[in-house]
């Protein structure tokens, strides 16, 4: 059972498959946190191949939201995000937990995500919950100047 039940109460947060109307509010804090942001064509995308694409609303507002591709016993972490005035709230924690259940439920046997090495709020999110280096991606996400690595996490499910 899901630990976000969905609650008319404007204090419990709401999780539900995100859906082609709620892309402006997503793509709206992708681009506010981010400085090489997912466009709304990628989420649009993301949408149309049947990926696990979750949001998470608190009083109605959209706060946070995941994509999640899982396919031959693995799982991988596309994007997570939590909007800026609602970060080192417990919300990212709360959601990186529900995708991790949805993979279980998937079928997968370990989660794979990458994550900048500059970005040190997220790597102690993901280390706290048991992810571990498992490799790095030279020069794989656009940077201010040229690329920045990407290090790749793993969790194994079961």
């Amino acid at each position: 059972m899901s630990a976000v039940l969905k609650d008319e109460r404007p204090d419990v947060p709401s999780l539900a498959p995100m859906r082609g109307s709620d892309l402006a509010e997503v793509t709206a804090i992708e681009d506010a946190i981010y400085t090489h942001p997912w466009t709304r064509g990628n989420f649009a995308d993301s949408l149309r191949a049947g990926y696990e694409c979750r949001t998470l609303r608190l009083g109605g507002e959209l706060i946070a939201y995941f994509v999640l591709m899982s396919a031959a016993g693995e799982a991988h972490l596309l994007n997570l995000s939590v909007a800026a005035r609602h970060q080192r709230r417990g919300h990212g924690a709360m959601l990186l937990g529900e995708a991790m259940a949805l993979a279980r439920r998937l079928g997968a046997r370990s989660l794979f995500l990458e994550v900048r090495p500059s970005n040190r709020a997220a790597q102690a999110l993901y280390t706290r919950l048991g992810f571990r280096k498992a490799g790095v991606r030279r020069a794989y996400y656009p940077a201010s100047i040229g690329r920045e690595d990407a290090l790749v996490l793993t969790l194994p499910l079961q």
